[in-house]
């Protein structure tokens, strides 16, 4: 009996070490994908930074602004359906439970496609004292929360990245001082020099952004505390100064500019979203406020010249002017000669997006420089803040400088495919900026009107969900000024319109991501955000 135990112990010890031997080299050969696999971070920057925009991965795909841009672009009304009855052209969403992306993809962007990527890429870059890295990845995680509670409001802040299986929401204030602790913390690591701080090896992750600038991104982190501090002009704390400090400390030329940029190699995803290459705007048509604006028709700008950058941002119609369409109106009131080509440079008629890019002009090519801040947005902020604060003088002065950014902008990085004709001149720009209606000779004669309409027209397409918070600061078409709304002409749709979930009320936010949020209702059901009309609920940082 004695025996036998022997051999049976035998047996077992030898059978688990020949077990344990070959759970060793499975494990050596097939590494856990949910264990700590550490990764030159080099390598995890590029995806990072392509959530910014639009991503892709193995488990999911589409994350990130763009995707959410081709709806928030019908609420600012850059663009809108070429037919009647979309949902999104009725400032409608989709709801709480669609179980899809739509209008979450920045929301996955953040919490999955940079997620734990820019956490490990932080930790890592600390313990290899790549403070440069560092500094960009707090940078990204500064811009993208607010990015985030701007189209959410209320989100998951503090218990974002841990291991629970509810998780509640964090007020909208609170993210606000977080993205300015984060700015600052950003700037810190920025700020350091000597140990593995190398330009060249930050530019091998930060290729199709700032090229491994560090002063870039600075400049981009100012850009973020700006947008910050400008974005509650409502509220009783609101302190003109703090936005001017950090305007003067950021984006002060084109070559200073944040922009991501893509490798047009011939794969899906190294075109931008709103390439013709992709085709996700085929149903889509330039919208009839910014071609009002660009042309002369806004009583705001009523202008006997056109405005030099209509034929670099917007398409014309077979009569060679600049029209464009209503939300939920489809061709309504334009005759054929009237309707506007389509984004790719085809007739009004054609969906199909061409082979080439080669009539897509602006930000609609394959792959256009795409601005994340620019210069000339910064001295529209910086010209509200002034002229909020009563000094007009400085006000015309910056705003003056941000039209003329806006300008050069355009000539340096989107005069491909604009017809040699149609092309800005000297003489052209100065005719415009001479007209009074456009740059006031009097000071006292600007307006916050010209201001925002002309920021307006320099974010057009790229800088939808800042416009979008704009247009929420002044309550769309209701806050007025010198007895005219704030945004001249600008229409919401008539609520006999509005989308039925809507109860007759505008949009003012987007719901958090169903595909995710689903799965975390009792939480989500306490910030009300099961409801149909959760987002007609207005956000704390437009609220007076």
């Amino acid at each position: 009996m004695q025996k036998k135990l022997i051999y049976i112990f035998l047996f077992v010890f030898v059978t688990a070490i020949t077990l344990y031997s070959c759970t060793k080299k499975i494990d050596e050969a097939y590494l856990n994908p949910n264990a700590d696999t550490k990764k030159p971070i080099e390598e995890l920057l590029p995806g990072i930074i392509a959530n910014m925009t639009i991503n892709g991965s193995a488990q999911g795909s589409l994350y990130g602004t763009q995707n959410d841009l081709l709806y928030i672009g019908r609420y600012v009304q850059y663009w809108a359906t070429n037919s009647t009855g979309n949902q999104y052209d009725q400032m409608g969403t989709a709801t709480w439970n669609s179980f899809h992306s739509i209008m979450g993809a920045h929301w996955a962007a953040h919490y999955y496609g940079a997620g734990n990527n820019l956490n490990k890429m932080i930790e890592w870059g600390i313990d290899e004292k790549k403070w440069d890295y560092v500094g960009v990845g707090y940078a990204i995680r500064a811009w993208s929360w607010l990015t985030l509670t701007n189209l959410y409001g209320e989100v998951i802040l503090k218990t974002a990245f841990e291991d629970r299986l509810t998780f509640p929401y964090d007020s909208q204030e609170e993210v606000y001082t977080e993205v300015r602790k984060l700015c600052h913390t950003s700037l810190a690591f920025l700020n350091k020099t000597g140990d593995n701080v190398n330009q060249a090896n930050l530019a091998k992750g930060d290729q199709y952004m700032n090229g491994g600038d560090v002063n870039k991104w600075k400049k981009f982190v100012y850009g973020v505390l700006a947008r910050s501090f400008n974005q509650l002009t409502n509220k009783a704390d609101y302190n003109p100064d703090s936005v001017i400090h950090y305007c003067n400390l950021s984006i002060s030329s084109n070559a200073e500019n944040t922009s991501a940029k893509w490798s047009n190699s011939g794969v899906n995803h190294t075109y931008s979203y709103f390439s013709p290459f992709r085709g996700n705007l085929n149903a889509l048509r330039q919208g009839r406020f910014i071609a009002e604006l660009l042309s002369g028709a806004n009583p705001e700008f009523p202008v006997s010249v056109n405005d030099p950058r209509a034929p670099y941002m917007l398409q014309e119609n077979i009569a060679g002017t600049y029209k464009g369409i209503r939300p939920n109106k489809g061709s309504d009131g334009l005759s054929a000669n009237e309707l506007p080509n389509n984004f790719y440079g085809g007739p009004w008629s054609t969906s199909a997006p061409p082979t080439h890019d080669t009539t897509a002009r602006y930000i609609f090519k394959n792959a256009p420089i795409w601005p994340i801040i620019s210069a000339s947005e910064i001295q529209f902020i910086k010209a509200e803040a002034l002229y909020k604060k009563g000094d007009k003088a400085s006000a015309l002065a910056a705003y003056t400088r941000a039209i003329n950014l806006n300008f050069d902008q355009l000539t340096a990085d989107y005069e491909t495919s604009v017809p040699a004709s149609k092309r800005m001149t000297t003489a052209t720009k100065a005719a415009y900026l001479s007209n009074p209606n456009v740059i006031p000779t009097n000071p006292n004669n600007l307006t916050l009107s010209k201001i925002m309409l002309q920021k307006y027209i320099a974010l057009y397409g790229w800088g939808g969900i800042e416009t979008w918070v704009d247009l929420r600061r002044y309550h769309y078409d209701l806050d007025m000024e010198n007895g005219n709304p704030v945004y001249r002409n600008f229409s919401t749709p008539p609520v006999a319109e509005l989308y039925a979930n809507n109860k007759q009320k505008v949009v003012q936010r987007c719901f958090p991501r169903g595909a995710s949020e689903i799965y975390n209702l009792p939480e989500l059901t306490k910030i009300g955000g099961n409801l149909t009309d959760y987002h007609t609920k207005e956000c704390w940082f437009s609220q007076r």
